[in-house]
């Protein structure tokens, strides 16, 4: 129920930025400095409908560990909130300049920001650009967070969650987090941490969670 919740919201908001970017078209031309942007109204009822494209924490985590390099990663944060930690791989690439970052239309593109509202904007600027391999990491930098760096397991845990939490902290350990019991709230007790270098060779840890992936990348 969390998460259909938390997808309806989405939903919402890359709805409200695609009416906005919309509106711009119109009235300012071309706001993307010389880009043309098109707006198909089906592709948007359809968002509105379904889950958008996404890949989940936990997923790209196992991208990293295992050293694909079949992606982009964006991020589309502050430089300051890039330079206080980023994700590996990340490219810090603000929203304005997005368009001028050299991104082809074919490329596997994950965007991500603090919380999300930032990705789905950037998301609906690129598909309406023609780029079809967009998608958003689920929960931004703080989804990062809860999911990889500061995983937790609640006490009353069973005993098939506790085998799968024993994988998410193998792989929050691997990035330099702090997996914990408890199931209270961490947000204010994080401890602040550099960006992790990636020593460990690829495939040591084993991929969080066993789910076979419907389609690759969502």
């Amino acid at each position: 129920m969390k998460q259909l919740l938390l997808n309806s919201t989405l939903n919402q908001r890359l709805a409200a930025v695609a009416l906005v970017l919309g509106a711009l078209a119109v009235v300012a031309g071309d706001p993307y400095q010389g880009h043309s942007a098109t707006i198909d109204a089906k592709e948007l009822s359809i968002i509105v409908q379904k889950e958008v494209d996404h890949v989940s924490p936990l997923e790209l985590a196992d991208w990293i560990i295992k050293g694909r390099a079949d992606y982009r990663l964006i991020d589309l944060r502050a430089e300051k909130e890039f330079a206080a930690y980023a994700i590996p791989g990340a490219e810090n690439v603000p929203v304005a300049t997005l368009t001028d970052h050299g991104l082809m239309k074919n490329e596997k593109i994950v965007l991500c920001s603090e919380g999300g509202i930032h990705s789905a904007q950037a998301w609906m600027l690129l598909r309406s650009l023609g780029h079809s391999g967009v998608y958003i990491l689920r929960g931004g930098v703080e989804g990062w967070n809860d999911e990889v760096l500061f995983p937790t397991l609640a006490d009353n845990a069973d005993a098939a969650t506790r085998i799968e939490f024993a994988k998410t902290a193998e792989v929050s350990k691997y990035f330099g987090g702090s997996p914990r019991t408890g199931g209270g709230p961490v947000a204010a007790t994080r401890p602040v941490i550099a960006a992790p270098k990636l020593d460990t060779p690829a495939g040591t840890v084993p991929a969080a969670g066993a789910k076979k992936k419907k389609k690759e990348g969502c």
